[in-house]
């Protein structure tokens, strides 16, 4: 039989400040954008990751799975999107089967209001609490974890 290897109190009280973080920052991040921006955290982060694709172009099966995102969750969001004129679907080219996720002129217009506020939020409440050196360190330590929790790179971090 074997035996429970429990956290001795230094390791628990990582994992307690861990789950803390993972359960406190979305909030913070969210909050922040739906003042500012009237957008919620997940839609931001669709804008984002189609501002940064080739053409501001993805496959909804891509985008699906590079926002970690169902594509039912995707397809209700884009739509929401969509009736704010941010992004158009359109059939895939290569695929008629596929369908398409691109960012509007007005899509990307909002991304680039949008993002320093954002990236204001993200400094004052992980990026500046830290030194150069520990951010390091926490890079480093997220990307051990997301190479068990995300083998197959599927979120694009080593692109």
């Amino acid at each position: 039989m074997d035996e429970t290897r429990w956290l001795n109190p230094e390791q628990l009280r990582s994992w307690i400040a861990l789950v803390g973080v993972v359960e406190r920052l979305p909030g913070v991040l969210d909050s922040q954008l739906q003042r500012d921006a009237q957008l919620t955290h997940f839609e931001y982060y669709v804008l984002a990751m189609l501002s940064e694709a080739p053409e501001r172009t993805l496959r909804m099966t891509a985008l699906a799975t590079i926002t970690n995102s169902t594509l039912p969750r995707l397809s209700h969001v884009v739509s929401r999107l969509e009736k704010r004129g941010y992004v158009e679907r359109t059939p895939c080219p290569e695929d008629r089967r596929a369908t398409n996720a691109h960012l509007t002129p007005a899509g990307w217009e909002k991304v680039v209001a949008t993002a320093p506020g954002h990236v204001g939020t993200v400094r004052e409440n992980v990026v500046d609490l830290l030194s150069d050196e520990e951010f390091a360190q926490l890079g480093a330590a997220m990307s051990k974890l997301l190479d068990k929790l995300d083998p197959e790179n599927t979120l694009r971090r080593n692109d």
